[in-house]
């Protein structure tokens, strides 16, 4: 009766335990994980996104003076672009484990990282959002007694902004998808699943990382679509 007892309690836990996700089953879809990890895939999702944006803000603190400078010494343009571009070149297997040793095995290794990577396509969207704007209206704004900073801040960044935000989406769903390689210093976001889904062959936790990253990037596009209309009204009258 004992072992008959014992029999019958494993066969129960057997039955409620997490089965589509064990290693007898492994299932790619299991809601029962999504349930008993919850708050791993939240923390998570959180890391990715927090990394995604900050290092995007970075890469555009960086790439606007690279853009002003190349804009007034036009000799500098090629090279600013080539360097930004060089760095995109160098695999990101490579240039996170070379910034290890200046910056550790901390976040900001990951935010610097991407932020280089952004830099390719930043400078270029802001000089061609610097050659977007109209001579004749950068004349006129001088006509009127236009100081250079308020040229730049009043006139030319508003019209400037359709042209930059277009560069802005890629450079952000692009970051999106870079950021899972910071798993190389534990900072990868949804990367942490993913690599512990490839590694360990733990299916639920490989497809539900990788949907999530594909979910993340959809929505911080469709984002930046409703912050471009909120910043240019004139686009949707001149529509009209």
């Amino acid at each position: 009766m004992t072992l008959l007892a014992e029999a019958g309690t494993h066969v129960l836990a057997a039955a409620d335990g997490p089965s589509c996700y064990s290693r007898a089953v492994n299932d790619w879809i299991c809601g029962q994980y999504l349930t008993d990890r919850q708050q791993e895939v939240i923390d998570a999702t959180t890391q990715h996104v927090v990394l995604t944006v900050v290092s995007v803000l970075v890469g555009l603190v960086i790439a606007f003076p690279l853009a002003l400078l190349a804009r007034r010494l036009p000799r500098l343009e090629s090279l600013i672009l080539a360097v930004t571009t060089g760095i995109y070149t160098i695999p990101s297997l490579a240039l996170f484990p070379l910034m290890v040793p200046f910056t550790g095995l901390t976040a900001t290794t990951v935010v610097l990282g991407l932020a280089l990577y952004a830099l390719t396509i930043l400078v270029r969207s802001l000089l061609e959002g610097f050659r977007s704007v109209p001579d004749e209206v950068r004349e006129s704004a001088i006509g009127l007694g236009y100081s250079r900073s308020k040229l730049l801040f009043g006139v030319e960044l508003p019209l400037m902004v359709p042209v930059v935000m277009a560069g802005l989406r890629v450079a952000t769903v692009s970051t999106v998808a870079l950021t899972t390689v910071g798993s190389l210093v534990s900072y990868g976001g949804l990367g942490n699943l993913i690599k512990d889904g490839v590694s360990t062959n733990f299916r639920a936790e490989l497809l539900t990382a990788s949907v999530i990253c594909v979910l993340l990037a959809v929505l911080l596009d469709v984002l930046l679509v409703g912050a471009q209309r909120l910043l240019t009204p004139w686009t949707r009258r001149v529509r009209s």
